[in-house]
């Protein structure tokens, strides 16, 4: 999400380069994140919801997808995520991708 700051790249287009990127055979690691106003007004899960949510909506499968929780206030700032902090997210992901997925893929991805 470094891209997302410095040329302003969309959660629409984050999916269609995830997209584009699995349809040439890579593997992805999708990187999602809040900046920090996000997580100071409490909208860190919506956020990142938000941005799975957009890569969703382009793919048939999420064998070789790994997402990563990087906070976008972390990035170069000295602050970090706490342990609490990334497994709050880690378990709404996989908690999201249940619903909106799948039960199999929420238990596979990584």
């Amino acid at each position: 999400f470094d891209r997302l700051n410095l040329i302003r790249e969309t959660d629409e287009v984050i999916a269609d380069k995830t997209k584009y990127a699995l349809d040439k055979g890579l593997g992805v690691i999708l990187c999602i994140g809040e900046l920090l106003e996000e997580r100071e007004a409490g909208q860190t899960l919506q956020v990142c919801e938000r941005q799975m949510a957009a890569v969703a909506k382009k793919l048939n499968s999420w064998d070789k997808v790994v997402i990563a929780y990087e906070p976008v206030w972390a990035i170069g700032t000295g602050k970090v995520a706490t342990p609490e902090q990334a497994q709050e997210v880690h378990d709404a992901v996989r908690n999201w991708m249940a619903r909106n997925v799948g039960p199999e893929v929420a238990n596979q991805i990584r």
